[in-house]
């Protein structure tokens, strides 16, 4: 009989097994397949991969359900057999099993951002990973490992769910880069504390790097914690042979490194992509008789001393911009947007900018993410205007071309740059424009990236590393108030005030009425509101915008106003006539207001402006 697996620690180092999913694919399962619903589609080969390693000498063998949660597999069309796949999963490796390894029920990340950088919630994610861990706890698992995370609230989730369910031993892994940092840029110095605040029984890092870069990070986390640590690396980078990944450290190199692994405290040792039985084998062979080193952490007393706060205090709201500080007053500002042009040339878009400022424009509005044609980057044109223009601009700032550290790495660059107004929104769908096939990057959204540029205000990174002097973003976010879901749009809102935003823009508004009940049931956020204003340029235009734009109310009246302009220029007039009209409508409501046009006409925008200040 086994011990039990605590037991087991204090007494050796325990080898857990390799790759499930790179002995699957050499056994002709196809990488577009669900691995885990192999469990009850052919269980044979699963057991046949577990026995395997059972053989090289593994202590620990892992369940067959790395991406076994309600996200992945419904992906798959297979969310309904949640639980037959992770029961089945464990009972297929304590089959394998017998009485000579433990089975460690495996559970590794969702595949979506939660909170604070994505829509889904905290309490949803700890929900997706308990119906996991029941359904592995009913199979009669010994163990638990988390495994391949790369943010810490995710992984978290993932230990409290856990813990709901059971009181097994978790083996806890992040992911990291070659820095050491994980995926998200948090250092081990600061997840490994974190991690054994959290709970976790064991400690570790798996997957992304091979045993070199794993041992320099295993070396920062034993000087941090008493806690047991585990180690699971890849076998080296993969590398493209003849279009197949593969991987290239031997058994033999791994093995010697799992000796160094042991000398930190490490107790469980063992590997990821690209590991086979042989590798096992030949760590197990490595490892065999060494007892457990205790990390320098045991002797230090470092494993209770907490990452030092972030202190840097943030900046004023008055002094983070003209815009903000106008607003922090309660002067009523105007925006002008102005369309990033075709091609790289900008000196007509300047003069425009020029043009805008002379006129008594607070602010030139620079929209992201336009998908029609190749044009110059937003904040590449906020930067020129701002230097050749002499007026403030407010950035667009989009999530759907970048992931969380590019993200993090523009606005930095934007903030040295001198941008100091960002509105941060999700971004268009990718099959908008002329290129329909481009793909689109959505690492977080809107309610994210608020979150990310409130912590660089606050001086620290993603990944909770000082960054030095805080950054003076003046934060805004935009708002729908004629979202077709309007609970929907102002529990997103809601969020975004959570997260920090500082000020808002609307979409056009054309129905002030209802726009005056929304700001019934906004007012409670005391956030300055800058609202949306847009002229028609036709009667074709209004009724493209009443029928074919997303969220967008446009009331019969205006649409019958246009249809009765006789000729272009009287409907151009009438248009402008109907934004001058709701702009004068809204300045006692609000605290400034945004004209856009459809064609970037500054003529039309000015029109509408004019006699408003």
């Amino acid at each position: 009989m086994l011990k039990p697996f605590i037991e087991a620690l204090d007494d050796r180092v325990l080898v857990c097994d390799g790759a499930m999913g790179t002995m699957l694919y050499a056994k002709g399962v196809f990488i577009n397949k669900s691995f885990d619903a192999l469990n009850v589609t052919q269980p044979d080969l699963v057991a046949e991969v577990h026995q395997e390693y059972v053989r090289a000498g593994a202590d620990i063998v892992e369940t067959n359900t790395f991406g076994a949660n309600r996200i992945k597999l419904g992906s798959f069309g297979l969310a309904e057999r949640l639980y037959a796949i992770n029961a089945q999963g464990a009972k297929i490796a304590r089959h394998a099993a017998l009485e000579h390894a433990y089975v460690a029920g495996a559970i590794g990340p969702l595949g979506i951002r939660i909170e604070p950088w994505g829509k889904t919630g905290l309490d949803e994610a700890r929900e997706f990973f308990r119906e996991q861990a029941h359904a592995l706890v009913e199979g009669g698992v010994d163990l638990f490992i988390l495994e391949t995370f790369r943010d810490l609230n995710e992984i978290g989730a993932a230990i409290d769910a856990v813990r709901s369910v059971s009181g097994l031993p978790i083996v806890a892994q992040m992911t990291t880069e070659e820095d050491g940092n994980t995926l998200d840029g948090t250092p081990p110095e600061r997840f490994t504390p974190d991690l054994e605040r959290r709970g976790a029984t064991v400690i570790g890092v798996n997957c992304a790097v091979g045993p070199a870069p794993m041992l320099d990070t295993i070396e920062r986390m034993a000087a941090v914690t008493k806690r047991r640590l585990s180690a699971q690396p890849n076998a080296g980078q993969p590398r493209d042979v003849e279009g197949r990944n593969i991987y290239l450290c031997s058994p033999e190199y791994m093995a010697s490194y799992a000796r160094r692994f042991i000398m930190h405290n490490v107790r469980v040792v063992g590997g990821c992509c690209g590991t086979t039985p042989e590798h096992i084998r030949q760590i197990k062979a490595a490892v065999r008789g060494m007892a457990p080193a205790v990390g320098r952490a045991a002797d230090t007393g470092a494993g209770t001393r907490p990452m030092p706060a972030i202190s840097a205090p943030p900046v004023a709201r008055e002094h983070k911009s003209r815009l903000a500080n106008a607003v922090a007053r309660g002067s009523f500002v105007v925006a002008v947007e102005l369309l990033p042009p075709r091609g790289y040339q900008t000196d007509q878009v300047v003069e425009w900018a020029k043009r805008l400022s002379i006129s008594g424009v607070d602010v030139v509005n620079i929209p992201d993410g336009q998908r029609a044609g190749a044009r110059i980057s937003a904040l590449s044109l906020a930067v020129l205007i701002q230097q050749q223009a002499g007026i403030e601009t407010l950035l667009h700032y989009s999530c759907r071309d970048r992931n969380l550290l590019g993200i993090q790495s523009d606005l930095l660059g934007a903030h040295a740059m001198g941008l100091r107004n960002l509105m941060l929104v999700t971004g268009d769908p990718g099959r908008v424009g002329d290129y329909p096939d481009a793909t689109a990057v959505f690492d977080v959204d809107s309610i994210g990236l608020t979150n990310l540029v409130s912590r660089l205000n606050h001086g620290c990174d993603v990944g909770g590393q000082a960054i030095g002097a805080p950054t003076g973003f003046h934060i805004g976010v935009s708002v729908n108030p004629a979202a077709s879901n309007l609970d929907e749009e102002l529990r997103r809102f809601e969020y975004k005030v959570e997260a920090g935003a500082e000020f808002v823009v609307t979409r056009p508004i054309f129905d002030v009425r209802g726009f005056e009940r929304f700001l019934k049931r906004v007012e409670t956020a005391r956030l300055p509101i800058i609202a949306g204003v847009f002229p028609f340029e036709s009667s074709r235009n209004a009724e493209f915008m009443a029928n074919e734009v997303p969220g967008v109310q446009v009331p019969d009246s205006l649409l019958d106003r246009m249809a009765r302009a006789d000729g272009h220029e009287a409907a151009t007039q009438e248009g402008i006539a109907i934004a001058r009209q709701i702009a004068a409508e809204l300045r006692g409501a609000v605290q400034g207001v945004q004209v856009s046009t459809q064609s970037g006409d500054i003529e039309a925008a000015l029109a509408v402006l004019d006699g408003l200040r």
